[in-house]
């Protein structure tokens, strides 16, 4: 704790010498007006109305990648407008008529076609944002932009209604964009937003911007916004409620349990209220996740668990205040700890709510409770979650989460079934983006638990267009507890005792990269050399672990890649594991040296293809990895590939050999930009199952679906019927 408090008060003491206030240099040289529409516009992406003439046009743009230092070769403008209901945003993309189009589906496949965006700021604050974005075909992405620059502050999964139509000619393409005031959170006093225009030219691989972003950090930076300037500050909206009510019926029928085919019938209700123009309610009542992707599938070839991503809708929404806490190796909030159990099956929420956004322009806040039904393994659980995030003179910020498990029994809360998590971290950012520092203290409650359950971690990091380094120390206690959360390495399976063992650690995390951009090259947008180091430590600083891997690899300009790189590893295993049906490996040290490979082809050609391998040792025995995926896609209707992998695992003979086999072969057939048909299988000889997903999805009105959903598990070894579900949803986006 001591070493915390020493790193926070450092680093707001440099914050404090280097600036006094958000420094915004891209504002004071990129700015564009936008004044209210004298007439009504009509959304056919023609651009042909006497306002866009008007308008003031933003333009030269600059290139991102694969350099940005010079001016973008396509040419782009853009044009804004508004009035009383909807911000209207128009573009003309200069072009070829030979566009790349990933798929027709709302959000899939955005970042694999020609596309163009705008990133807005409506706080200016570089607190939180939006991104709407759009292709040639007029296929819809929208996001929702946290106040960071990892990719937990890029939710994608963040949907809402707006409008969207383009037309395509002999040398460009158009579009027209209207967002409702009311899909916005800004402030009513304020004339100044921060906003900025991105554009993917994917068949000559150029990404541009129009306000200049450092190639080394995300276009969607929102410390390198621009400036857009209102005539007047936009109006307050009022009415700003929908409601998403749904009806769901299912079969269901458990083989190995041989119980008849079982027939639900449920009802919800989801509704989303803006209390302010910066301040959303989200309420869910007896929500349905049916519709939503079932879990991959993946190969886990590590003495613990992995991390699943989440992918239910409640919980993805605005989920940046909430998730981005700790490490990797360490989240005190985890959503799929809600509602799921620990095999991924469903546990029924009884209700869900959540408020989210700005109470101020600086400062951001989250409050979160889910109610959860009880089943035979546990009792009904209560989680309540209250977060805050204070932006402080530049670009840092001081939050805080306080996250609580509560069991109930009968109606009361539980004396002895709970689980409380506290965290306070500090997160410095330089005005330029480039030097990163932070400074972590959790502490979990548990019945009876006073010692040994915190966790810290302090660390920095610089990101330089050529250098970047980070450096991470993480201790975790053993009396740790995040019922929450995610925490990776604290518990170890004894094979021989049948049984896991808590164990705190201490890690040291340091990657370091330099990335090298050719002058003149004909073939090559850059190279680069890769690092990375982690050391484990048990609680008395004794070794446990240390893995050093280092790459080299190239980029191509027809978007291709290669890469080689080497691993070195050292583990002093201190509980039996086994990786075979052989006897456990025993306690001791092992030592191991890998070597692989990977190559990804020209992504923008309909057929595609990557494969990676590696071969050496893996403990006392040997390891040989391959894997392939082959893609190819039928623009802009469908879309068909497959992955496969193979691990072939062989030990000394009394410890056993294994051959793991994983396919995953794939079918997106998208018949228009309303109405698509999804198949997922998966055969994976590890978990012993086959898996088919088949989804059908008809958007009848804006945000409005119809799902049709079939899910069938089958055992491998002897092709027997594990389970299986139909599913009809219905759902209805009504806006109050």
């Amino acid at each position: 704790m001591r070493f915390i408090l020493l790193g926070i008060v450092l680093l707001s003491c440099t914050q404090n010498m280097l600036a006094q206030a958000v420094s915004r240099a891209n504002q004071k040289q990129y700015a564009i007006k936008i004044k209210q529409a004298t007439t009504p516009i009509q959304l056919d992406g023609k651009l042909d109305e006497a306002d866009w003439a008007a308008a003031d046009v933003g333009k030269d743009f600059w290139q991102k990648n694969p350099r940005d230092d010079v001016k973008a070769i396509t040419r782009t403008e853009f044009r804004l407008t508004y009035d009383d209901d909807f911000l209207y945003v128009g573009a003309t993309c200069f072009d070829s008529p030979n566009h790349i189009v990933g798929t027709l589906k709302r959000d899939i496949g955005f970042w694999d076609g020609d596309n163009i965006g705008i990133v807005l700021d409506p706080l200016n604050e570089t607190t939180s944002g939006f991104l709407f974005g759009t292709g040639p075909d007029g296929v819809q992405t929208d996001v929702a932009l946290g106040g960071g620059t990892g990719g937990e502050h890029y939710n994608g999964n963040w949907d809402n209604r707006w409008f969207v139509e383009t037309q395509i000619m002999h040398d460009r393409w158009t579009v027209e964009m209207a967002i409702p005031f009311k899909t916005l959170r800004y402030e009513t006093d304020k004339t100044i937003w921060g906003i900025n225009f991105f554009r993917t030219d994917k068949k000559n691989n150029r990404q541009s911007v129009w306000a200049q972003v450092p190639r080394q950090f995300w276009f969607i930076d929102l410390g390198y916004a621009g400036q857009l300037q209102w005539d007047a500050s936009p109006k307050k909206t009022n009415g700003n409620i929908s409601v998403i009510p749904y009806v769901n019926t299912n079969t269901f029928t458990d083989f190995n349990q041989d119980t008849p085919t079982d027939v639900n019938f449920d009802v919800g209700v989801d509704a989303k209220i803006a209390l302010t123009p910066s301040l959303n309610l989200d309420l869910t009542v007896n929500p349905d996740f049916a519709q939503v992707e079932v879990d991959r599938q993946v190969t886990n070839l590590t003495r613990f668990s992995i991390f699943l991503p989440e992918r239910r809708t409640f919980f993805l929404e605005n989920s940046d205040i909430f998730s981005a806490f700790g490490n990797p190796l360490i989240r005190p909030f985890f959503s799929r700890r809600i509602g799921l159990d620990g095999n991924g099956s469903a546990v029924p929420i009884t209700y869900g709510a959540r408020l989210t956004g700005n109470v101020t322009s600086s400062t951001r806040v989250g409050l979160m409770n889910v109610q959860t039904k009880g089943n035979e393994d546990q009792l009904a659980q209560n989680y309540s979650t209250a977060v805050f995030s204070q932006r402080l003179f530049g670009r840092s910020r001081i939050k805080g989460i306080f996250i609580n498990r509560q069991g109930m029994q009968d109606g009361d809360f539980s004396e002895s079934d709970y689980g409380r998590n506290g965290t306070l971290e500090f997160n410095y950012q330089s005005n330029d983006g480039k030097w990163e520092g932070w400074g972590t203290y959790q502490h979990s409650f548990k019945k009876d638990i006073t010692d040994d359950n915190h966790s810290t971690s302090i660390g920095a990091a610089y990101s330089g267009k050529i250098l970047s380094a980070v450096f991470d120390w993480t201790e975790v206690g053993t009396n740790y507890f995040a019922d929450v959360g995610f925490v990776n390495r604290i518990n170890n399976y004894d094979a021989l005792r049948d049984t896991t063992i808590r164990q705190g650690f201490h890690t040291l995390y340091a990657p370091v990269s330099l990335r090298f951009i050719p002058e003149k090259s004909n073939f090559l947008n850059q190279h680069s050399f890769d690092t990375e180091s982690v050391w484990v430590f048990d609680p008395e600083f004794k070794f446990v672990e240390r893995s050093v891997f280092a790459s080299y690899s190239q980029e191509y300009k027809n978007s291709s890649s290669f890469g080689i790189g080497f691993e070195n590893n050292e583990t002093d295993l201190r509980f039996p594991f086994s990786f075979t049906d052989g006897e456990p490996l025993p306690v001791g040290r092992y030592s191991h040296n890998r070597i692989g490979f990977d190559y990804d082809s020209d992504e923008r050609k309909l057929f595609q293809y990557g494969i990676e391998a590696s071969t050496g040792g893996f403990y006392n025995g040997t390891l040989h990895q391959v894997g392939a995926e082959i893609g190819y896609r039928r623009q802009p209707w469908g879309s068909f590939g497959i992955e496969v992998e193979y691990n072939r695992l062989k030990f000394p003979e009394a410890y056993g050999e294994n051959t793991i086999w994983a396919f995953s072969p794939r079918i997106e057939i998208s018949f228009n930009r309303n109405l698509f048909w999804t198949t997922f299988l998966q055969y994976n000889t590890q978990a012993d199952n086959f898996n088919v997903n088949s989804r059908f999805q008809w958007r009848f009105a804006p945000m409005s679906d119809i799902f049709l959903v079939y899910t069938d598990n089958y055992a491998v070894e002897n092709f027997g019927p594990k389970n299986r579900a139909l599913v009809l949803k219905v759902n209805y986006w009504l806006v109050i």
